[in-house]
């Protein structure tokens, strides 16, 4: 079981921006930001997913998923995230593992 996942960013201020937007259809916030280098999310003070500023950004695929209660909380957040700025990599909805 992970307990949280960071990964660094090429554009800090724009993308801490974009994941505001799209993870409030989750109830995730900003909870912590460090010296302006990283940008922790999440709920109720816990921090389970950040982004940071310095290193390597990542290049290539990186596949993140959050848990959520309802389909109406994925089309909320996929709306999010479009309205954010994201790009649609295919509507929401089951796929095969």
């Amino acid at each position: 079981m992970l307990d949280h996942v960071g990964f660094a960013v090429r554009h800090y201020d724009r993308s801490k921006a974009f994941y505001e937007q799209a993870l409030a259809p989750l109830a995730l916030g900003l909870v912590k930001e460090p010296m302006g280098q990283a940008a922790a999310f999440g709920r109720d003070g816990w921090a389970s997913f950040w982004i940071e500023a310095q290193g390597r950004p990542v290049q290539g695929r990186l596949h993140v998923a959050f848990r959520v209660d309802s389909r109406e909380v994925v089309d909320a957040f996929h709306v999010a995230a479009l309205a954010a700025g994201g790009t649609d990599n295919g509507a929401p909805g089951l796929r095969a593992i």
